[in-house]
């Protein structure tokens, strides 16, 4: 009885043993992180930051001066070419223009009193001419015929050029008489206006901006500015899509327009401005807004695609050769790990285009859905149940 006694305290302590060895090989096996594998697109993009305009807009000025007599126009009116955007008083430039009429007038009726004095010039040198002949005066009186008939002549030339003067004198009053009315000079909406009733306006060399107008804005563009590390790979007619704060759940789509070759330096960086066309049709998108814009540099449609971390991962007793290289390689050799009964496995990949998460595979023995090792969780062992004089072992690395 001792004996069987004694061999069932021999077998415990020896399961217990073992129990404890089992837990303490279980508690510290390495546990990992892991991401699925997944079918959709690959995006390789360029990002920038830019600007809402109009496609055109023109800055509506006076070019004469005045004091504003009324508004056709406030801020976002529609507008036409016949639309009266403002009215300068006109009674200042009327008045010239009336004054400038008189002053024709009278060179024109200067013009016909020197053409009678000349009518009588003539007839009086034809008379001394006759005289002259049959030698009935003197040669002196002659000659003082002719001069006075060239005097004449020499005065209509002048009173004739005063009559154009004068006219070319009213043309211009008449002109800044009409320039008192100010017209759209496009179809369009008035995003500024700078001008109230009564204000004073005054032409210079500078004329100043009463309105702006837009286009019609069913349409815009996007001045984006792009970093010189990513231009090479911007070009017209280059697919994009960009985002507004205003509507941050709606993605927009664009297209290069065009790549400006002007550059543009601040605190030595260097960018370049790059112009998208865009539809607005339903007119959210507004002047000045900030847009998010997102260059479609390539895409691969429906392939597998796995996180990068998943390429960066290798465990700690992988050989150093055995690495796969992550990164932004358009197509290379990698490598991936597994959950295997024994620990993790290697599947060797082909890798494609990466958007700087996700990398395309090209080639590999993946199915969608299936797990990937992206990481270590951390070490799940039981401190109750491991030796705290065991030297740490290693559990993985990634790059």
């Amino acid at each position: 009885m001792k004996k069987v006694l004694l061999l069932v305290v021999v077998l415990a302590a020896a399961g217990g043993v073992a129990w404890w060895f089992w837990k303490r090989e279980k508690a510290s096996a390495p546990q990992y992180r892991t991401a699925m594998v997944q079918r959709g697109d690959v995006l390789v993009a360029v990002t920038a930051t830019g600007t809402i305009q109009p496609l055109g807009q023109v800055q509506v000025g006076t070019q004469v001066s005045g004091t504003i007599e009324s508004l056709g126009a406030d801020w976002n009116s529609a507008v036409t070419t016949k639309t009266v955007l403002a009215q300068i008083d006109p009674a200042p430039l009327q008045a010239r223009a009336d004054q400038d009429r008189a002053n024709l007038a009278r060179a024109e009726a200067d013009v016909e009193r020197v053409q009678a004095a000349l009518t009588q010039a003539e007839n009086d040198l034809k008379r001394a001419q006759e005289l002259a002949a049959q030698k009935l005066i003197p040669p002196s009186e002659y000659d003082a015929a002719v001069a006075t008939r060239d005097s004449q002549v020499a005065q209509m030339k002048v009173a004739r050029a005063g009559v154009e003067q004068s006219r070319a004198t009213l043309r211009v009053s008449e002109l800044n008489l009409k320039y008192t009315t100010i017209y759209s000079p496009i179809d369009g909406i008035v995003i500024s206006r700078n001008v109230d009733v009564g204000q004073t306006v005054a032409a210079s060399l500078s004329a100043p901006t009463l309105f702006v107008i837009a286009e019609n804005l069913k349409s815009i563009q996007v001045q984006a500015s792009v970093a010189e590390a990513d231009i090479g790979r911007i070009f017209a007619g280059q697919d994009a899509m960009f985002t507004v704060d205003a509507y941050r759940e709606r993605r927009f789509r664009a297209k290069v327009v065009q790549v400006r070759l002007q550059p543009t330096t601040v605190q030595n960086v260097v960018t370049y401005t790059v112009i998208l066309g865009a539809e607005n049709k339903d007119e959210k998108l507004l002047p000045g807004m900030t847009a998010n814009v997102t260059f479609e540099v390539e895409t691969a449609k429906d392939v597998l695609k796995v996180p990068n971390a998943a390429l960066r991962f290798v465990p700690a007793d992988a050989p150093p050769a055995a690495e796969a290289a992550g990164g932004r390689r358009r197509e290379a050799k990698g490598r991936v790990w597994v959950k295997g009964p024994a620990g993790p496995v290697a599947v060797e990949i082909e890798t494609g285009v990466t958007d700087g998460s996700f990398t395309a595979v090209k080639k590999g023995e993946l199915t969608d859905g299936q797990e990937v090792i992206t990481g270590l969780a951390g070490d799940a062992k039981d401190p109750a149940m491991s030796n705290p004089f065991a030297p740490t072992r290693g559990m993985g690395r990634g790059r």
